[in-house]
């Protein structure tokens, strides 16, 4: 009698499309990523761990306390964007990327600093032909990104550090309130790529910043961007959304949290400033979403 062959224990399975899969590199030596008996490994022997809710978790080094969303803070955001909130910021991203990439089969979409993965779902419902991708350094975050939509995937990375994506990989990045490197979004785009930014208005609810004392908007935000971006990449378009939200003080108190304000307001003086207002609250938000094409290789190495 032949001998019964005994299955191979694997680690969890990665849920994501092979497409987006085979776009994915070892953040430490940048050879592709192959599923392991252990996880995802290299040609080099570095392995990373799959996640039981199917993320992989590529973060390479040590990374500050407080890094990240908390478990609290992306069931917060959840809350928030489930509640419709920001949907008009979703679909002019999905807009602006069916303009950009016109009728290009299969497109690869990844979102740096994507959070919960809510805006890459609303692209990858519009977009029906798309992958995504969602890179984020929380957890948390990636845990419900990995779920956020059955042709996306998630994996934990460092927007300031090496981005886990084979060079000239990615059709289109998105990046909305979030940390940018110019020069590693400039190497995981095709030459014929687009960058996606969104920034916030000078106008970004301002109705809550004088009596929650909110930080402004930087005046010179649009000005900082540009001038991170100088030598990779060209400015191909700008537009504006605008929108009013009629938010209770539970949604106030989130929307702060997603900003700067939160790092430099007491929670506990948040929410007393929070109940002095009226339920629901009618707030406007205005963000600017700014679209750029990369410089040809030569171009950004000669002004790098």
């Amino acid at each position: 009698m032949a001998p019964t062959d005994t299955p191979h224990r694997t680690g969890p399975r990665l849920r994501m499309p092979d497409a987006v899969a085979t776009a994915l590199a070892c953040p430490t030596c940048g050879t592709a990523l192959r599923p392991g008996p252990r996880g995802l490994e290299c040609a080099a022997g570095h392995c990373f761990n799959v996640a039981r809710e199917g993320y992989a978790s590529l973060l390479t080094g040590a990374t500050p306390p407080g890094t990240g969303d908390s478990k609290e803070m992306v069931a917060d955001r959840l809350r928030f964007q489930h509640a419709g909130h920001y949907d008009a910021i979703g679909r002019a991203l999905a807009d602006t990327l069916a303009r950009a990439l016109g009728d290009r089969p299969a497109p690869l979409v990844a979102d740096v600093g994507g959070g919960t993965g809510h805006y890459l779902a609303q692209v990858l419902t519009a977009l029906p032909d798309a992958v995504g991708l969602t890179l984020d350094v929380s957890k948390f975050a990636a845990r419900r990104a990995a779920r956020a939509h059955p042709r996306g995937g998630a994996v934990t990375a460092d927007a300031w550090r090496a981005l886990p994506l084979r060079t000239g990989a990615v059709d289109a990045l998105l990046n909305v309130f979030a940390p940018r490197s110019a020069a590693e979004f400039h190497r995981v785009l095709r030459p014929d790529g687009v960058l996606v930014v969104v920034t916030p208005a000078p106008d970004h609810l301002a109705g809550l910043r004088a009596p929650l004392g909110l930080l402004d908007v930087d005046p010179r935000k649009d000005e900082r961007l540009a001038e991170g971006l100088h030598g990779h990449f060209t400015p191909a378009g700008e537009s504006e959304v605008r929108f009013t939200m009629d938010l209770s003080r539970d949604d106030v108190t989130t929307v702060v949290g997603m900003g700067p304000s939160a790092r430099h307001i007491a929670a506990g003086d948040l929410r007393a400033r929070v109940d002095s207002l009226p339920e629901p609250t009618s707030v406007t938000a205005s963000v600017r979403v700014h679209v750029y094409r990369p410089r040809p290789v030569e171009e950004s190495a000669g002004q790098g």
